[in-house]
């Protein structure tokens, strides 16, 4: 039983706890005064992340670092004034139609730290599953996601110490790229910011998957443990990636990894279903039980002989004992038996109940049945059927078979884009496999490095098998293709031409071959600069001579949609959100999510207008600043909403 405390809350222990689950990254090792090694919350840490600027810090402890972190910490929490554009053209509807926008389904074309952070008011929590293949650094000069603060071998021999006093080096740099820590630095300089960003959109329950080779692996699991929690680790998965390998100074490279954090240190992880390996026999329970395989036989050769288990069983007539012998029995009642002799498995009263409930087989000799989805328990004194789906462990070595591998993921691809236009992408079965380890029918999975839009088939695909509702979320860097490459030649300037292209076709051909009615769509979105002027953001900058430049804040270039698809994202309401547009006193009018926003973002908004919004009542009404047809209006809106939508929240743009 538990004591009782006896003493106040340790109140140090609980602020302890409540800034490890905020701060991970803060919580460090130190050196006591009695010299003893104890838990500690970095101070400096903690200080950078409530703070705008980089702190300096000197005091040694346990960390992971490296030149520039501290950039990429305020990088991560710093704000971006920009926004997500929708692209009509290229998204296609829920049933494939080019041009609809009536799916769940989100492809972003641009840098995914951008994304993510234009992300973080609306899918704050709600994603559930995460899977990104990052690049693989090679050491190369050309890194597409600099953020502005990729070094050159000069810059990093600087600021990492290689240099002495006087400039010099103190090794040269330029030799050995792939293990050239200046790379390291860049590549963990654009991680680091946008692991830190994805954990928030995780659910609580939620998990990411990181595909890495070699080159990173150590370093990734450093930075996630210090942005996830060491504790929230699960597993690092090998995956082969080609059965011949690539070798290496005598060494076939036939693996690379996949990572996996999780939010929480509970996450609801789906084990995979059993197969109907062995289970092939049916009787008059197929229903509830399914199938069932047989066991050995009940009576076996003990290793510690038990009086208890070895009684005669009469069935038919006929009279059975372990070991098929009468006189064996005899004589071990009799008390001539050995240490270890023959018995039954199953206790009387246990048999008992198994026989009449259809768990014993009878075929010269008694048997057990093990059914796929039925067992037998014991609660107190009785017995009872207990049903359930059977399962199968989650193993680590679960991705070291060849349909796991680039070669089938090649082919693969190939064939659905009728040639080779993008290179080391990951397969269906892969992603299909992790999926069906965590999301349920519902659920968001987000992958922020999508490159040919596996992520996307590997959903369509599974939810064509089980008819379910799974959304994915994509980001794509725009990248230009090579020149004179595969993909050029085929018609793909960009990676994201090759991503949403696959989609399209995948979804089409699910489409024909099992004719399910799934989403196959997606809403392409581009992200772009704010739609507000500067003036915006700094109307403290405008001089007073300049109010009538600037009687309008927004862009001359942007849509009622644009200003749409900006506002949803500040306040929280979901991209895939269904959007109906309609017309009011001849003002067009936007009605998101069943009525939960409506917009006008129309100038000269007269009464009529404003009365009908109100009467909707909406959680939220929108309209543009300085919007209203004239002073009458604008006095009495507020009075409109009061009458007919107090509860309404009224914003402006």
């Amino acid at each position: 039983m538990d004591k009782l405390k006896m003493h106040t809350p340790d109140i140090t222990e609980e602020n302890f706890q409540k800034l490890s689950a905020l701060f991970p990254n803060a919580v460090s090792e130190t050196i006591n005064d009695d010299g003893e090694v104890v838990r500690a919350i970095d101070a400096d840490v903690l200080q950078q992340e409530i703070s705008a600027t980089v702190v300096e810090g000197k005091k040694e402890r346990y960390q992971f670092t490296w030149p520039d972190k501290k950039k990429s910490v305020v990088l991560a929490n710093q704000p971006i004034a920009k926004t997500l554009r929708l692209n009509r053209e290229k998204s296609v509807g829920r049933d494939g139609t080019p041009g609809k926008i009536d799916t769940e389904n989100i492809y972003i074309e641009g840098d995914n730290l951008d994304a993510l952070k234009l992300l973080q008011e609306t899918y704050l929590g709600k994603v559930k599953m995460i899977y990104i293949d990052p690049p693989y650094n090679t050491g190369s000069d050309a890194f597409v996601y600099d953020d502005d603060f990729a070094e050159s071998a000069e810059e990093f021999a600087e600021n990492s110490g290689a240099v002495d006093e006087d400039g010099n080096r103190l090794f040269d740099m330029r030799v050995n790229n792939e293990s050239n820590g200046r790379f390291h630095t860049d590549w963990l300089n654009m991680m680091y910011p946008r692991l830190r960003l994805a954990k928030d959109l995780l659910a609580d329950d939620g998990v990411i998957f990181i595909s890495i080779d070699d080159n990173e692996q150590g370093n990734l699991k450093k930075i996630c443990d210090e942005i996830f929690g060491s504790s929230n680790f699960i597993a690092q998965f090998p995956r082969i990636t080609k059965k011949s390998g690539k070798t290496t100074e005598n060494i076939a490279k036939n693996h690379d990894y996949v990572l996996s954090y999780s939010k929480t240190k509970n996450p609801r992880i789906y084990l995979p279903k059993h197969t109907d390996e062995g289970f092939k026999f049916e009787d008059e329970y197929i229903n509830e039980r399914g199938k069932y395989k047989l066991n050995q036989t009940l009576d076996y050769d003990s290793l510690s002989y038990s009086s208890s288990l070895d009684y005669p069983i009469e069935i038919d007539g006929k009279t059975f004992y372990p070991g098929q012998s009468r006189e064996k029995y005899l004589d071990r009642k009799s008390g001539q038996h050995a240490r270890a002799d023959w018995a039954w498995r199953w206790s009387k009263e246990l048999f008992d109940f198994g026989y009449d409930n259809g768990f014993i087989v009878v075929k010269g000799r008694i048997y057990t049945k093990t059914y796929q989805n039925a067992k037998i328990v014991k609660k107190g004194n009785k017995f009872s059927i207990e049903y359930f789906e059977r399962t199968k462990n989650i193993s680590s070595l679960d991705f070291v078979e060849n349909e796991y591998s680039n070669d089938n993921a090649k082919k693969g691809l190939v064939k659905t884009l009728d040639g080779n236009v993008f290179d080391y992408s990951k397969p269906i079965s892969l992603l299909k496999q992790l999926s069906s380890y965590l999301l349920n029918d519902n659920d968001i999975i987000l992958d922020f490095f999508s490159g040919s839009a596996t992520t996307a088939h590997a959903v369509m695909q599974l939810n064509s098998e089980d008819g379910g509702n799974r959304k994915f979320i994509l980001v794509q860097l725009p990248e230009t293709t090579a020149d004179k490459s595969e993909a050029q030649k085929a018609g793909y300037d960009t990676i994201c031409d090759i991503g949403e292209e696959r989609i399209r076709r995948a979804g089409k051909k699910i489409k024909e071959e099992t004719g399910k009615d799934i989403d196959y769509g997606f809403r392409v979105f581009t992200v772009d600069s704010s739609n507000m002027k500067d003036i915006y953001y700094n109307p403290q900058e405008l001089k007073q001579e300049e109010i009538n430049l600037f009687a309008d804040n927004i862009k001359e270039d942007r849509t009622p949609e644009d200003l749409l698809f900006q506002v949803m994202l500040d306040l929280g309401v979901l991209l895939s959100s269904p959007i109906e547009e309609r017309e009011i006193a001849g003002k067009k009018v936007f009605s998101v999510d069943g009525g939960y926003l409506i917009a006008c973002f129309d100038t000269n908004v007269t009464e009529e207008v404003v009365m009908a919004i109100a009467k909707e009542k909406p959680f939220y009404a929108v309209f543009r600043d300085s919007s209203m047809a004239n002073d009458s209006v604008m006095t009495n809106f507020e009075q409109i909403f009061e009458t007919y939508s107090p509860n309404t929240v009224r914003k402006v743009l």
